[in-house]
């Protein structure tokens, strides 16, 4: 029996003039595929802004195999899934399904089906709410919100504090891109953490990648794994005319708390990641050593919300 026979679940799609966008609401709230769609004489063209999830990903409900997908009630990793916030403990087990490591990622909305509220043409609105856990005691709801233009893809995110207590809260997306040859990036920021052999954050570096990335960098000469702080909330990515398409770029903005971006681009992959968050690897245990200015999060009182959104901007000649 194939993977296609054992699930097909409901996909939605958006269109504006040339670009689509399609949501896989079961696979953990994410963007399955954000393509451009043209004539060129008498054929038809697609082009992937976003690496696209496949058959085989969309029936195991894989994030890891989606295009893009949502980061809530943190990103990045906690040390070995133990912090304390304000008299609660977290004790979050280990959750990466293709990999046995002992730090939780990317938080709880990724593997969890979100709930389709309304989906129109161009717009959608997915919906998610969590029970308090041992893994993670506290009640949540968090909300995405996609919005496709025709030349620009919205996404407005939210995570709101269900519970009684205040709750610590990071949010951010997490975009796969396609890595050609020639691809080349540029993200402002002011430093890096360097990571250990674990990704887990060492010590604030700048030069070396932060200078590379200011100026814009082909990606072929980086192999990251590593948070950024500082970050200026925009990021450039430029692939040169190839058999995929004419010469194009998308830009990436963001709207703060999104102070802070990713990037995973290891080398001889077909694929990078370039993510805006709102904070670093292991926040919660760093912050009385260095603070919150290089490690982001908020905290939320009960009832309290918090909003992050970001767009693609997709151009071509």
């Amino acid at each position: 029996m194939t993977p296609a026979c054992v699930r097909s679940d409901p996909l939605v799609v958006l269109a504006a003039g040339e670009l689509r966008l399609v949501l896989a609401p079961a696979a953990g709230g994410s963007i399955a595929s954000f393509t451009r769609h043209w004539r060129e004489g008498r054929s038809r063209r697609q082009l992937h802004w976003l690496r696209p999830a496949t058959a085989t990903g969309l029936a195991a409900r894989d994030p890891l195999d989606m295009a893009s997908f949502p980061l809530a009630p943190f990103c990045n990793r906690i040390r070995d899934g133990r912090a304390s916030f304000e008299g609660r403990e977290i004790r979050f087990p280990p959750n990466h399904p293709a990999a046995d490591a002992p730090h939780p990622l990317h938080g709880i909305a990724w593997l969890r089906p979100w709930q389709v509220e309304s989906a129109g043409a161009d717009e959608a609105v997915l919906t998610l709410s969590v029970e308090a856990s041992d893994a993670w005691p506290w009640r949540f709801s968090a909300r995405q919100q996609f919005r496709l233009q025709q030349r620009v893809l919205h996404v407005a995110m939210e995570v709101r504090n269900e519970d009684t207590a205040a709750m610590p809260a990071g949010i951010g997306h997490h975009p796969y891109f396609p890595h050609l040859p020639g691809t080349r990036v540029r993200s402002l920021a002011r430093a890096m953490w360097r990571g250990d052999a674990e990704v887990m954050p060492l010590d604030l570096q700048a030069g070396g990648p932060v200078d590379a990335l200011r100026e814009g960098v082909e990606l072929a000469r980086l192999d990251l794994d590593n948070n950024f702080t500082g970050w200026e909330r925009s990021t450039r990515i430029d692939w040169p005319a190839d058999v995929h398409g004419p010469a194009r770029s998308v830009t990436m903005e963001a709207e703060a708390p999104l102070d802070y971006f990713v990037l995973y681009c290891p080398r001889g992959y077909d694929h990078f990641c370039a993510e805006p968050v709102s904070q670093c690897t292991d926040w919660l245990n760093l912050l009385p050593r260095y603070g919150r200015e290089p490690l982001g999060g908020a905290r939320l009182a009960p009832g309290e919300t918090l909003t992050a959104r970001f767009s693609l901007r997709p151009e071509w000649e």
